[in-house]
């Protein structure tokens, strides 16, 4: 749920350049994203259905409430986790060490094997090698901005996952957006695949390319372009809701647990709270 703001000759734009829209189906995240509607955090967006979703101003509206009053440090990178004994440290790419009772992952499948696998821990090992088997889909991403509205009746475009055009969307017409015309074209999954290590130029014309076909009418130059390539967009899933272990006091929990969308990320993390609730009171 992230989203990028850039500097224009018009203004600042933002672009939702991770996910787009979710959707609340079990019974409990309804509750929770009603708490959001009411909060004024989220809201309906129909032109991507019925069911859509959004942060208001931005996708990741919903993440800053939740982290409001919290401890967060926002860009710093865990790189080490060590067992202490009084719980565990956890290095980061900072210098620093944090301290803490207990230790939850929730992160990408690769990502969490990654730093689990360096634990001298059985739990750690098998959970590593649970999250190595659930390889994630990547994801090319291209975001521009235009000094007027494109002549386009269609707010959402989609196509399929070997399609460079996977999904494209005017990211300006979701609500509390406005201001310039924003779009975000998402390459499909095995497209992604196929150009992983492709240049950001060449992706960026062959994706703004596939939006001029499929949007009938030739792109005008971009006050702003860039794109982003996401390694981890798509996640698979291990049909487990999280995991915790009483005796580390090591949690793991994430969307690749359960599946691809927003509310599987939310229904994992709930899970493994409940947990944890249960255990340590």
């Amino acid at each position: 749920m992230a989203t990028r703001r850039m500097a224009t000759l018009l203004g600042d734009v933002s672009f939702d350049h991770g996910a787009q829209y979710f959707t609340a189906m079990d019974p409990g995240f309804k509750e929770q994203v009603q708490v959001w509607a009411d909060a004024g955090v989220v809201g309906r967006w129909a032109a991507a259905g019925g069911e859509a979703w959004v942060g208001i101003p931005a996708m990741n509206a919903p993440l800053k409430a939740m982290a409001s009053g919290m401890d967060v440090r926002w860009a710093t990178r865990a790189t080490t986790l060590s067992r202490t004994s009084t719980g565990w440290a956890v290095e980061t790419d900072d210098g620093n060490v944090l301290s803490a009772d207990a230790l939850v992952t929730a992160l990408p499948a690769e990502q969490t094997a990654d730093l689990l696998a360096t634990l001298a821990l059985p739990v750690a090992g098998t959970l590593a090698d649970a999250a190595r088997a659930r390889p994630s889909a990547p994801c090319w991403t291209v975001m521009l901005a235009f000094a007027e509205r494109l002549a386009s009746v269609e707010d959402c475009v989609r196509g399929t996952d070997a399609d460079a055009l996977g999904w494209a969307a005017r990211n300006s017409s979701k609500p509390g957006r406005g201001g310039l015309e924003a779009w975000v074209i998402q390459a499909g999954a095995d497209w992604s695949v196929e150009h992983l290590e492709a240049l950001p130029a060449e992706v960026e014309a062959r994706l703004m390319e596939a939006l001029s076909v499929r949007l009938g009418m030739s792109l005008p130059a971009p006050l702003v372009q860039a794109s982003h390539r996401w390694r981890f967009a798509r996640s698979d899933q291990a049909g487990a809701g999280g995991f915790w272990d009483s005796s580390t006091r090591l949690g793991v929990c994430g969307d690749w647990l359960l599946g691809s969308k927003v509310e599987d990320a939310w229904r994992s993390g709930t899970h493994l709270a409940r947990s944890m609730a249960a255990d340590l009171g």
